[in-house]
């Protein structure tokens, strides 16, 4: 079974492009991928088809009969169209042709895309075929009314050949045809990697192109741009999830890892780009995570198709405003004090003030709330009554195995709107190996009496449980020092091997602390120390309130954080420090220390490491695990 974008058909869709889309979905390898009506840079084909084996074809749908055409050439139809009036159509085919072109114009910016050498240098790597689909028409009615002169049949497909429940239909039939849509015979040696479809998609799609690497932005530009050089893929299901949401008041909850961050971004990208006029308002809880939101919502819907170029959401020019909407990002506290000048204590009086109408207050079209877990149920109501009542267009983005303030939920009583059967769950990880998914999540079973209200399916608890990630990598490396200046030492000599040996730069690496300082040991100080002798660019985010606004994910700088400020944020490397300070010994909730050291390991792509010089339930924890696997080292090697 294929993957289709969107999961299902709209209503509105033909009954041929109905049967067509169910038919791909069903008989097509479940490695393909198949899109109907989506947008490429200002055009909509009918379906796009993409797979490792094929290359790509786009495929005109036509509802017509033989009642409808009244004659045919190769270039254009005359048919009968709305209220029986005649019209001149171009041929379908040479529609998915047009169509076809200007999608490899795109796909040839790309040069990861572009082959290299040979005689099909600096032509794409893969065929690109397209051909047309008569819904109504059988095979037989096409030969016999000779439209097979003005289309050949090895581009076009008939009711017969695109319907199951039709006696003459067959799979091997439907494969065959597809894999003849080209005008050129040209096969692939190899199959598409997953690094080439993830390429193909995102160059068509731009509306996904969320997460990357950042890099400098040229002089003349205002906004930070998305690196091409490495794209990390958005998921195919968070990609649909993004793109069918549904309107009004929507929930997404879901493991660390899961792409509910790249979700929320991507929806409020679509939502501008598709109400222009729309007061978009996005929070969190955390300051970094507001900023780091704000690069990835900052690029433009759609490609300025005459200059190749991306504008910003966030530009202050007004034209821009009106083209691509108007988005606000804050940490909660920011937009409190910015808009209303007030601190938590006054909430209560102003929803209030907001109840009894005694204020007017600037209403938004689309709410949307990261970090939902670290809101508290005034926060959330008095966001409640900033959100127009026609729109009532609310997303929450939650994990509570994050829940590290002890929020109380009841989204019913804090929003007055309802989410039954208007929720989601994302269960997969797919930021971290399945190495650290593992690890993180054994750590907090152990460490936390909440691990018993897992939710398995549904809603039935207050924490999911992460499913297998599709990603491979090393076992977290766990070092035990004497002293914290060891530890640091130790750290500083890893960072600099991933930065040399393994090209993972800086900017890709964040020391993550429980504890600034203590009465005998200053954390933060030799931090900066060890990272200054051997020479790494390091930046603090969470020194103040202006750090973390500043913070910018690549400026070549290993990133020094508090876990808090941490989360929302993912880094290849994550080097967890001075562990035997958790559960910090000031704090009574140990369940809160579990979840903050889960949050710790979960911002990891691929490289873990923890580390400690001192001891704690914690890292007696860590002991034991240590322990296990140097006992499977000594197996293996006996």
């Amino acid at each position: 079974m294929a993957l289709t974008v969107p999961e299902t058909i709209r209503r509105t869709a033909t009954s041929g492009e109905r049967t067509l889309f169910n038919t791909l979905k069903e008989y097509l390898p479940e490695d393909y991928i198949v899109y109907f009506e989506p947008e490429i840079h200002g055009r909509r084909p009918d379906f796009v088809i993409i797979g490792p084996d094929l290359g790509v074809i786009v495929i005109e749908v036509k509802d017509w009969t033989l009642n409808t055409i009244v004659k045919a050439n190769k270039d254009e139809w005359l048919i009968f169209g709305r209220n029986q009036q005649q019209a001149m159509e171009k041929n379908p085919y040479k529609k998915a042709e047009e169509f076809t072109f200007h999608l490899m114009n795109h796909l040839k910016k790309d040069s990861h895309l572009i082959q290299s050498e040979g005689k099909n240098k600096h032509n794409l790597k893969f065929p690109c075929g397209y051909g047309a689909v008569f819904s109504r028409l059988n095979t037989s009615q096409l030969s016999r009314e000779q439209l097979y002169s003005v289309i050949d049949p090895q581009f076009c497909l008939g009711r017969d050949e695109i319907d199951p429940d039709h006696e003459n239909f067959s799979e091997e039939v439907l494969i065959e045809k597809l894999m003849n849509m080209f005008k050129i015979n040209f096969r692939l040696r190899e199959p598409l990697s997953k690094a080439d479809i993830d390429a193909i998609r995102h160059k068509l799609f731009p509306e996904v192109r969320i997460s990357g690497e950042f890099k400098q932005p040229a002089p003349h530009q205002d906004q930070i741009l998305l690196s091409m050089h490495n794209l990390k893929t958005m998921d195919i299901h968070q990609e649909n999830y993004a793109k069918n949401l549904g309107d009004k008041n929507r929930l997404i909850r879901g493991v660390a890892g899961s792409g509910k961050t790249l979700i929320l971004a991507t929806r409020a990208a679509l939502l501008a780009r598709e109400n222009p006029d729309w007061n978009i308002l996005i929070l969190c809880y955390n300051i970094s995570l507001a900023n780091y939101l704000k690069q990835l919502i900052d690029i433009k819907v759609t490609e300025l198709e005459s200059e190749g170029d991306q504008g910003s959401l966030f530009d202050h020019d007004q034209s821009e405003v009106e083209s691509f909407g108007n988005i606000e990002v804050y940490n909660f506290h920011s937009f409190l004090y910015n808009h209303f000048k007030i601190k938590d204590e006054q909430i209560p009086s102003l929803i209030n003030s907001l109840k009894d109408n005694n204020q007017l207050m600037k209403k938004y079209d689309a709410i949307l709330i990261d970090e939902g877990q670290d809101f508290e149920q005034e926060w959330l109501n008095l966001v409640s009554h900033l959100l127009n009542p026609t729109t009532q267009s609310l997303l929450l983005v939650e994990d509570r195995a994050q829940n590290i303030y002890k929020r109380k939920r009841s989204y019913v009583e804090d929003t007055g709107l309802s989410f039954q059967g208007r929720s989601k769950i994302l269960s997969i990880n797919y930021r971290n190996t399945q190495q650290i998914v593992r690890f993180a999540w054994d750590f907090y079973r152990h460490n936390s009496s909440l691990s018993n209200k897992v939710a398995e399916q549904e809603f039935e608890g207050e924490i999911i449980a992460p499913k297998t990630t599709p990603r491979k990598g090393p076992e977290p490396y766990i070092h035990k020092a004497n002293r914290f200046t060891d530890e640091m030492d130790q750290v500083s000599r890893v960072i600099d091997k991933l930065n040399k040996e393994h090209n993972i730069p800086f900017s890709e690496m964040v020391i993550l602390y429980r504890v600034k300082w203590t009465s005998d040991q200053n954390y933060i100080g030799a931090i900066k120390h060890k990272l200054q002798s051997h020479d790494i660019p390091h930046y603090w985010i969470s020194e103040n309130a202006k750090a973390k606004r500043n913070y910018a994910k690549d400026d070549n700088k290993v990133k020094i954080s508090t876990i808090e400020s941490s989360k929302g944020l993912d880094f290849q490397a994550v080097f967890i420090v001075s562990i035997d300070q958790m559960p910090f010994h000031l704090v009574e909730d140990e369940n809160r220390e579990a979840a903050l050291l889960y949050i710790a390991m979960t911002r990891a792509h691929k490289y873990l490491c923890l580390s400690y010089s001192g001891e704690s339930v914690f890292t007696q924890y860590l002991d034991g695990v240590k322990e296990e696997q140097q006992n499977s080292k000594d197996q293996q090697s006996g």
